[in-house]
């Protein structure tokens, strides 16, 4: 797919998914004007610069219009965010059941991502009827398409025993594909794995990795685990999860 700007410039979608971390204003440019000549891919991608921000002012109901107009011309990556607007109240009401049916839709069509979201719903009884057995089905679907936070939760249920048998060797590996596809959640799975087998040098590498990749919840709850940890090791390591806390919160925190 590609399409030409008024200055006879084509570009196509992964030309301006590169230009956003370039030049984001130039980039929202180009995909406001290819969104109204109709390109499916740049109406998507409004979508997502509109919720986000880049390179043009933030505003959640419009972005949500635009993920409508793509996920009604089959765009799955769109009817995916479609749902996230409705899980979170992002330019409407928050309404799960809502979101759960836009998941299903592209889940149903293949979409990965749709398969991670709508089986937490699912395993949480959010929007839908609790279901851990579907739950688990979507993430071992989307773990074998090589989605990395779906392969760090079939870690967690096979390891668990959780409706299926336990399986160590098999939570062990899913949870190293999903530290090595760069989930910092299964890096923390992982490092506690290797941390049982006596692998602690290994295991503090890729503690270092999630403390560098991890959201301000998950390195609030980490930072604990840490604290407690036997390990000393491991110990040390929980004043710069904290310190890694207090800088995302500072940055939350209005001037």
């Amino acid at each position: 797919m590609s399409f030409q700007l008024r200055r006879e410039e084509v570009l196509d979608g992964d030309s301006l998914k590169a230009m956003l971390d370039e030049s984001p204003a130039r980039a929202a440019q180009a995909i406001l004007i290819a969104a109204r000549e109709n390109i499916l891919e740049a109406q998507a991608l409004l979508g997502q610069i509109l919720l986000d921000g880049q390179g043009i002012a933030q505003d959640h109901p419009l972005a949500l219009r635009w993920f409508e107009i793509a996920a009604q011309r089959g765009h799955l990556m769109a009817r995916n965010m479609l749902g996230r607007c409705h899980e979170h109240g992002w330019g409407c009401a928050a309404d799960a059941s809502v979101a759960a049916g836009h998941y299903r839709i592209a889940a149903e069509a293949g979409l990965d991502w749709a398969m991670y979201n709508y089986a937490n719903l699912l395993a949480t009884g959010r929007g839908v009827m609790e279901d851990q057995a579907q739950a688990l089905h979507l993430y071992r679907l989307a773990a074998e398409l090589g989605h990395a936070k779906s392969m760090n939760l079939l870690g967690r249920y096979l390891e668990e025993g959780r409706v299926c048998p336990r399986d160590l060797t098999g939570a062990r590996d899913w949870y190293r594909r999903s530290a090595v596809g760069g989930d910092f959640r299964g890096q923390f799975s992982y490092a506690a794995v290797l941390a049982e087998a006596g692998s602690g040098e290994e295991a503090l590498i890729w503690l270092r990795k999630a403390l560098a990749g991890g959201n301000l919840n998950f390195l609030r709850v980490a930072s604990k685990s840490l604290a407690n940890a036997e390990n000393p090791q491991f110990r040390t390591l929980a004043p710069e999860y904290a310190q890694r806390v207090i800088e995302l919160e500072r940055q939350l925190t209005p001037l």
